[in-house]
């Protein structure tokens, strides 16, 4: 009987120290005892959530048009969008940035999906008072948010943009082809760690923390991910201002590893089975992508485009990951955007 209870025993203690190693430690929320200060303006959600926000460009009530910026993987609204005084001052631009949920200074939603990105979208701009429509441009990581847009609020739209947008390779409508050889083309650090995140999420936050093998090459910096370009934007970058990134300093697991699992884990709707928001052309939506992304690969990024021709495409030769950091694209892309104007 004795060795019986000793086994038992053994497999609880056993059970309770795996559960100890995959969950993740709690957040440190801003404005808690022993958190992170709040020092930037906050709204306060339906579901009790805060989400702090920046606001850029002119004052809104001057404004001809009005953007929501969704910020990449590992960022902040504190890395506003690159657009000059000119500029705003032409067109009348009035932009917030906000931080998604667990980033920043926003509070972490455990429930966090593409649908809820969306839907605090939506409720930043009711309770910003922006009107019944705006714009909705999201970079990399970003983009999920904007495809969140698309499917759940296109009636608040007047526009969307992309740059070099995730892509899942688990989206149905990709060929299984296409979509297993430009999955083959990541480094294998990514593929491994996209794996875990669609495949196992629970055990995403022990991959994402263990020392013995490297996990996401994003979160690391790899050097294999930058392309020539983006190397030599990097450079560029170096000479600009520094500002402080406080993407993680409530806790990495509701802010990056978060990202992974909703991006890459199963998804409500297909992207390439989204109607058309604007099929009176009242509005457009861009994709915008390097051909030489090595962390969001060409080929897929043109399926999509194939599949959904209301999607205005378009194609840097040269860019990678990160070109539109430098050389006026931001300000290309939201006028764009904005005006329609071509390149």
């Amino acid at each position: 009987m004795v060795p019986r209870i000793l086994i038992v025993l053994l497999v609880v203690l056993l059970g309770l120290a795996f559960q100890a190693i995959l969950r993740p430690p709690p957040q440190k929320l801003c404005g808690s005892p022993g958190g992170p200060p709040v020092t930037s303006p906050r709204i306060k959600l339906r579901d009790g959530r805060y989400l702090a926000y920046r606001e850029d460009g002119v004052q809104k009530d001057k404004a001809k048009f009005k953007i929501i910026s969704v910020h990449a993987f590992d960022s902040t609204k504190d890395f506003p969008l690159q657009v000059s005084k000119e500029l705003v001052d032409e067109l009348g631009i009035y932009i917030v940035g906000f931080d998604r949920a667990g980033y920043g200074e926003s509070d972490p939603n455990p429930k966090r999906d593409v649908k809820s990105e969306a839907l605090d979208i939506e409720e930043l701009a009711d309770q910003l008072e922006f009107g019944h429509k705006f714009y909705v441009l999201g970079v990399s990581m970003g983009g999920y948010s904007i495809w969140g847009c698309l499917q759940y609020i296109p009636n608040r739209l007047a526009g969307a943009a992309m740059v070099v947008p995730i892509i899942n390779y688990w989206w149905p409508s990709f060929p299984a082809e296409l979509s297993r050889q430009a999955f083959k083309r990541l480094i294998v650090p990514e593929q491994r760690t996209l794996w875990i995140a669609h495949n196992m999420p629970s055990l995403l936050y022990l991959w994402m923390t263990q020392k013995w093998l490297p996990s996401s090459a994003a979160a690391m910096r790899h050097p294999e991910i930058f392309s020539k370009h983006d190397l030599e934007v990097l450079q560029k970058m170096m000479a600009m201002p520094l500002i402080e990134n406080k993407s993680r300093q409530q806790g990495i697991y509701e802010s990056t590893h978060r990202d992974l699992l909703v991006a890459f884990g199963k998804w409500e709707f297909d992207p390439m089975n989204i109607t058309n928001p604007f099929p009176q052309n009242e509005g457009s939506v861009h994709i915008w992508q390097g051909y030489e992304d090595r962390l969001v690969l060409v080929e897929l990024q043109r399926y999509i485009a194939q599949r959904l021709p209301w999607i205005q495409y378009h194609e840097f030769p040269e860019g990678g990951h990160m070109f539109m950091l430098v050389d006026g694209w931001t300000e290309k892309i939201i006028r764009a955007l904005l005006v329609g104007e071509q390149l």
